[in-house]
């Protein structure tokens, strides 16, 4: 069954005239899936206009099952979604606003080696109906309005990648930013890609300005391969390419993310070589410290090493900075919650077959 939340203004004007309605009931039912309403809680809709569409179409894409609240503020929240899947996405509370981490995916098939999110593989793509339906959603927990909003920025960082769910997060962007809608910018937007080359370019010339984020963590092709699978699809040289070409068709600095894992890619050889890679080029690095996954078995490095490999890239002309941890204390990072959830309830689900 489909879901209102898919669906633009257009589209909702055009199902509502369908049915014989008034084409003001369009802005009415639009208001519904921007508040994250299900059906009971419309008040100005007709009984005859909910009953023509609510045996083909959900209300809202999913619900929040779980959330957990951190001691900096950071909440992280498990979405049901209307299959029974489940997701999970971020709220960070900054004072130029809060930001929504955001999934497009339901697991993902890139298999880094460091990411909670792809274990199990992929499961499916998200709708863009299900990918807003998480921002309305915390939206309307903090008290925002789709005029009045709680969530002011938005990163596509949470599980999957968003660039293999091309059609479904572009329509998510133009969802986003929607002026009937939610309206969020997409100057505030950030994506964040493993690198599939061809469609960074595609995205480059797709009029969606978002902020685009590139997972490198290795700046030679042996050692990103043995991080990041998709390297040997699309190697350096070609990333780097695709990324100078998003930036000249857009005119947006490019953020390139490095996980420094310890004994792979955190030494001053390493730092020497990101800063060969991307001496001259408009971007910043944003160096994360590892959060250590323990079906991966890798861990980050200790805060004075950090500093020294910061201090190499900035003293070679490379703009970086280390990435402000959030949300430590209730497992923040990708996947990690999802990944509970599933082996609570798989252990709960054996038990019940045993019994």
């Amino acid at each position: 069954m489909k879901c209102l939340q898919d669906l633009t203004f257009e589209e909702i004007e055009e199902l509502v005239v369908s049915l014989g309605q008034p084409k003001f009931r369009a802005g009415q039912l639009y208001d519904l899936q921007m508040r994250h309403k299900e059906y009971d809680e419309a008040t100005n809709l007709p009984k005859t206009l909910i009953d023509g569409i609510k045996a083909d179409y959900f209300a809202t894409s999913l619900k929040i099952i779980e959330r957990l609240v951190g001691k900096d503020g950071t909440e992280k929240y498990l979405y049901a979604l209307n299959d029974g899947n489940v997701i999970e996405g971020v709220f960070m509370p900054h004072r130029y606003g809060n930001t929504l981490c955001v999934s497009t995916q339901v697991g993902c098939r890139m298999g880094c080696a460091f990411c909670a999110s792809g274990l199990g593989g992929l499961i499916r793509n998200l709708t863009a109906g299900e990918i807003i339906g998480q921002v309305l959603c915390v939206n309307k927990l903090h008290g925002g309005t789709p005029k009045d909003r709680a969530i002011t920025n938005v990163v596509l960082m949470g599980s999957g990648e968003p660039l293999d769910n091309y059609d479904e997060v572009t329509k998510f962007l133009r969802l986003l930013s929607a002026e009937k809608g939610i309206n969020i910018s997409l100057r505030n937007v950030s994506l964040s890609t493993s690198g599939l080359v061809p469609k960074i370019k595609e995205l480059a010339n797709s009029n969606l300005p978002v902020v685009l984020t590139i997972s490198l963590h290795a700046a030679t092709d042996e050692k990103r391969s043995a991080l990041m699978p998709v390297n040997k699809a699309y190697p350096i040289k070609e990333l780097i390419d695709s990324a100078k070409y998003y930036f000249d068709k857009t005119r947006r600095r490019v953020i390139f993310e490095y996980a420094l894992v310890e004994g792979k890619n955190s030494d001053k050889k390493s730092a020497d070589e990101l800063a060969r890679l991307l001496k001259g080029f408009p971007c910043h690095v944003n160096l994360i410290n590892l959060n250590y996954v323990k079906e991966k078995g890798l861990r980050g490095i200790k805060g004075n090493y950090i500093k020294e490999f910061i201090d190499n890239l900035n003293k070679q002309g490379i703009s970086a900075t280390l990435r402000h941890s959030m949300g430590n204390d209730i497992d923040g990072a990708c996947g990690q919650l999802r990944v509970k959830y599933l082996a609570e309830h798989d252990n709960v689900n054996r038990g019940a077959d045993e019994d």
